[in-house]
């Protein structure tokens, strides 16, 4: 086998239709684009945003910068569970985000992110409960019925860009 026997395989390649070549052809003279307009001058093509003369949506919308807490990806999403609801747990037990989840409070896949217990209601127990954030209220009750909280750690990530003060302070050492 060589290069030369070489083919693209059958139907897979279709010659290219030229147009404007006469009126024999049937694709003569307007070659396809119908009469005047824009779509039928060379380079009439039309934004892909372009409303027909009304201002385009991305222009009507507020001009907003940054990602904000809006962005899926990137937003802290807290499953939220209140004090009254620990009620089911028995007494001198521990609570993580596992057993929340065992005991329906919250689901699975929430139980793997970020778990917050808030203030609402009255606890008479004494547990120890394992979660990403509480607040005041909430660490009061716990500790106010014998409890304990214990604060999960989250992953924080090394800032990876410089500031170009850094960047001066680094060149600066390195020709010292």
């Amino acid at each position: 086998m060589k290069l030369s026997d070489l083919r693209p395989a059958p139907g897979s390649h279709k010659p290219e239709r030229r147009v404007g070549r006469g009126h024999g052809s049937g694709r003569g003279k307007t070659a396809g684009r119908g009469t005047k307009g824009q779509k039928a001058r060379t380079g009439g093509k039309i934004h892909r945003a372009f409303s027909g003369g009304q201002t385009r949506l991305s222009k009507r919308l507020p001009f907003l910068r940054g990602l904000g807490n809006s962005n899926a990806r990137f937003r802290d999403d807290f499953a939220i569970v209140n004090v009254e609801d620990l009620v089911r747990f028995k007494a001198g037990s521990r609570v993580t985000p596992a057993e929340l989840a065992a005991s329906g409070l919250i689901t699975n896949a929430e139980s793997k992110g970020l778990v917050k217990i808030l203030g609402d209601g009255a606890l008479d127990r004494a547990l120890t409960v394992q979660a990403h954030k509480f607040t005041a209220s909430a660490k009061a009750k716990i500790e106010e019925a014998g409890g304990s909280i214990e604060i999960i750690p989250r992953k924080e990530y090394e800032k990876t860009k410089r500031r170009k003060d850094e960047n001066n302070k680094a060149q600066q050492n390195a020709q010292a």
